[in-house]
């Protein structure tokens, strides 16, 4: 599969999309629906949160793979009969061509945050949050607003999902 060189790659070619905006412009929710459409349209997806506060936890003091941590392991998986979970100590921020480099299986991944990352960007501009982007419009594929911005990319409405995945499958997922 022969991919866009504006297109952030893993080794094994996955295209990453990355979803930006200020905080509480709508990029969880928006995330949210946009996973449910890819996936009832047949693709399958990872996603990926990226968390800026140091001392991230999935599982609770005194749980046993909080204490194999607390004990010193840099790695630790909770495995159970439908899913498992890596927990790893870094001791900088991996990127985020590190943390893709593993996934497979998936025909995207589609990344909340990482506004510094070399990947593509969809840009969520909220008018009530903050109508200034935070990306280089020329890090942008695209706009998803409640306004007009003035802007040479394509502007999706914020509600408007189903033309988001049109666009996103077309400009991404064509070739699969």
């Amino acid at each position: 599969m022969q991919q866009s060189s504006e297109t952030a790659e893993t080794p094994s070619a996955v295209p990453i999309l990355s979803i930006v905006g200020h905080s509480g412009s709508g990029k969880t929710t928006l995330l949210e629906k946009l996973i449910q459409e890819l996936k009832q349209r047949g693709y399958r997806l990872a996603a990926i949160k990226h968390h800026h506060h140091r001392g991230l936890r999935l599982d609770e003091p005194g749980t046993d793979t909080w204490r194999f941590a607390q004990a010193g392991a840099d790695h630790v998986v909770l495995a159970g009969p439908d899913r498992a979970a890596h927990l790893y100590t870094f001791a900088e921020e991996p990127s985020l061509e590190e943390l893709t480099s593993g996934i497979q299986d998936v025909d995207l991944i589609l990344t909340e945050g990482y506004k510094h990352a070399d990947t593509p960007k969809i840009e969520i501009v909220r008018g009530q949050v903050k109508s200034v982007l935070i990306s280089d419009p020329s890090d942008l594929v695209a706009v998803v607003s409640d306004q007009h911005l003035d802007l040479a990319v394509p502007q999706i409405g914020l509600n408007d999902v189903g033309n988001l995945a049109d666009f996103i499958q077309a400009r991404f997922l064509a070739s699969i």
